[in-house]
């Protein structure tokens, strides 16, 4: 496994640790799972980039507004299949302290 060395500011970290504590992780299992969550955004964001630019280039304006359409169904059944939008939903309950 590689290691990866980042400086961040006071409040950042503050705002890690206080998140890291009550998801009970370790700060590193937190920020591996945000980097891990920003690069499939962002890949799936060039992919349906590619997509709509390829209907632009066909050139009617059905096959964009298809395009467009499919692009949003699309998100949310990779979503479900990939299981993040169950993650995302677990990731944020709400624990309780134990008293």
């Amino acid at each position: 496994m590689a290691t990866l060395n980042i400086r961040l500011d006071d409040e950042l970290d503050r705002r890690l640790a206080r998140e890291a504590e009550l998801e009970e992780q370790t700060r590193s299992e937190l920020a591996r799972q945000a980097i891990e969550a920003y690069l499939s955004r962002r890949e799936q964001q060039r992919f349906e980039s590619e997509i709509a630019r390829a209907a632009r280039v066909r050139g009617t304006g059905e096959a964009v507004t298809l395009a467009e359409e499919a692009l949003a169904t699309g998100n949310e059944a990779l979503d479900i299949a990939e299981g993040t939008a169950a993650q995302l939903k677990a990731r944020y309950r709400v624990k309780r302290k134990k008293r």
